[in-house]
This record gives C-alpha cells, structure tokens and sequence, in this order.
C-alpha cells in the first residue's frame, strides 16, 4: 500500500505542484487547504507523514498549532514543515513542538522527494523486527529499537522519529565521535549542520526534562557528538 502523505498548504498552485511531485514517487498524497480541513480529516486517520505550512489562511501560526495538535496524537509521525519562513526563530519553534524536518520553500521538488522518501524509509526499517533484538541499554539509556521508544532511568522520553534515530545512532558506540555527516546518515535523511544542532540541543533539554543533571551527550567541537555512558 502507498505511504499516505498529507500536505497542509493554503497556496493551491504551490500545493498542487507539491503534490505532483510526490505522487510521480508513488506516495498517495492528500491536500488540505487549512488547519480545520486537516484537523478533520486527521481526526478520522493520521497519515504516514504531514508536510505543513507554518500561515495558513488567516491564520499565521496555524501550521504551529496544527503541528502541536499532531504531535499529542502521535509521537511517531514524522513532521515536516515546508514555509516561506525560514528566519532562526521559527525555526527554533518549528524544532520545539516536534517537527522532525524544517524546508525552506525555495528547495527544489527533488529535494523535497528525497527528504520525504528518506523520513519514510527510515521509519519503516526502524519499526521492522528482523529477529534482532529489540532493546538496547547504555548505562541509564534504554532504547526499544522496533517501536522507536526511548527512556532514561526507567522515565520515557518523548522524542520524535528523528531525534530517536540521533540518539540511537550516538548510543550504539558510546565514547566514539560521531560528526553531523555521520549522524544524517545514520538518520537516513538529509540535514544541514544547524539543523542537526538544533535537534541535539532538542534532545538535550528533552533528557534534562526528566534528570536535571543529564550529560551524556558530549560535544566534541569541531568534530560532532559522542554518548557518555553515565
């Protein structure tokens, strides 16, 4: 069956052009013109993967609100937003309320295949069970690798799909240095350097929220990350 893609944009033209270019890659895509068409149909089923505009209709922030309202619904849905906004705040906002990916509308519809193709790949080699196992420990980290959970001293941390995918990939080899290139490919997709600390800062606060005195993620810098078995 095809991935199901929901792209929430309230520019028909862009919208149209972003859903042919998904389509042409096999995916079922469904457009949404506004936060309530989405909240409605998300209401009923999630997809597979949402790509949201940050204003929607008269509504500025209402990819924000539509982002935080999906987020409650599942942690595991990977989030995308594709916006005209692209300045560090939003972005930071963007990250903070769970959105797995930030894209500039100015990326190209190749660029835009590839990331989606790759988010959901990613996902689905990580909910597949080929008889390894399934849990993983480091020292106070536990990670269940066929449902994508994570928690630190026995508390869940609620981290999304790609910020799973960094911490597992820092985790498997604790003490070793793992660059920012290194950790997009561990991760299966495409991220730039800033976003890539954007997420790690994320992930830190997220373990902080739990254990105030967290540090196991080490900055190594000018080289990338490295996990501390603590």
């Amino acid at each position: 069956m095809a991935a199901q893609i929901a792209v929430v944009e309230d520019e028909l033209a862009l919208a149209a052009n972003y859903c042919d270019a998904l389509r042409q890659r096999g995916f079922a895509v469904h457009h949404y013109p506004d936060r309530a068409a989405a909240q409605r149909a998300f209401g009923e089923a999630l997809p597979d993967l949402a790509i949201i505009d940050i204003a929607l209709g008269n509504e500025p922030e209402g990819g924000f609100e539509l982002c935080r309202q999906l987020r409650s619904q599942s942690r595991e849905l990977p989030i995308v937003f594709l916006t005209a906004r692209d300045d560090d705040i939003d972005i930071v906002s963007g990250f903070r309320l769970g959105a797995d990916d930030y894209l500039s509308k100015t990326i190209s519809l190749v660029h835009l295949q590839a990331r989606v193709t790759a988010l959901l790949d990613r996902t689905a080699a990580l909910r597949a069970n080929n008889g390894e196992p399934t849990e993983l420990e480091r020292g106070h980290l536990t990670l269940d690798t066929a449902r994508m959970r994570a928690a630190w001293r026995g508390e869940a941390l609620n981290l999304t799909v790609t910020e799973y995918w960094i911490v597992e990939a820092l985790a498997r080899r604790p003490g070793h240095v793992k660059s920012r290139q290194q950790l997009m490919e561990a991760a299966s997709t495409v991220l730039d350097d800033s976003t890539v600390t954007s997420h790690i800062k994320r992930i830190r606060r997220k373990f902080h929220e739990v254990d105030r005195e967290f540090n196991g993620i080490e900055t190594a810098y000018g080289m990338g990350y490295r996990w501390l078995d603590t």
